[in-house]
């Protein structure tokens, strides 16, 4: 399972030149591609108090997801029990949050983020 951190899902959803070729190509042919409601709760966040411009709503990033089969995962209670285990590596809490469901899910996240691959997590981005 691949997780997409929210950059990833965006510059995938946007066709961008920030998202390498070889990650892009991994995205659109693995099967078990997912994206967290995390990433959808932290573009509504962003776009509510203009730190992106993004053109998709939450409901509309869902039904491009369901388009180009990506999972949206949801945050379970038990990803929130490993959340008091991680160390204080980065302060993003949505990028913690993904950790903790990257662990839960032994998921591989898609991320240009070097601090989220301090975790005890595999990342991908070539």
């Amino acid at each position: 399972m691949h997780i997409l951190d929210t950059h990833a899902l965006i510059w995938y959803l946007r066709d961008s030149k920030e998202l390498p070729p070889s990650t892009k190509e991994l995205i659109s042919s693995e099967k078990d591609i997912c994206v967290s409601v995390i990433s959808l709760w932290e573009i509504a966040i962003k776009k509510s108090i203009g730190k992106l411009d993004f053109e998709y709503t939450p409901s509309d990033i869902e039904r491009l997801c369901y388009e180009k089969d990506i999972l949206i995962l949801p945050i379970l209670p038990k990803e929130l029990d490993i959340l008091g285990t991680l160390d204080d590596i980065h302060n993003d809490p949505f990028d913690r949050l993904l950790v903790c469901q990257a662990i839960n899910n032994a998921a591989i996240i898609i991320t240009k983020d070097e601090d989220v691959a301090k975790y005890p997590v595999r990342t991908y981005w070539k």
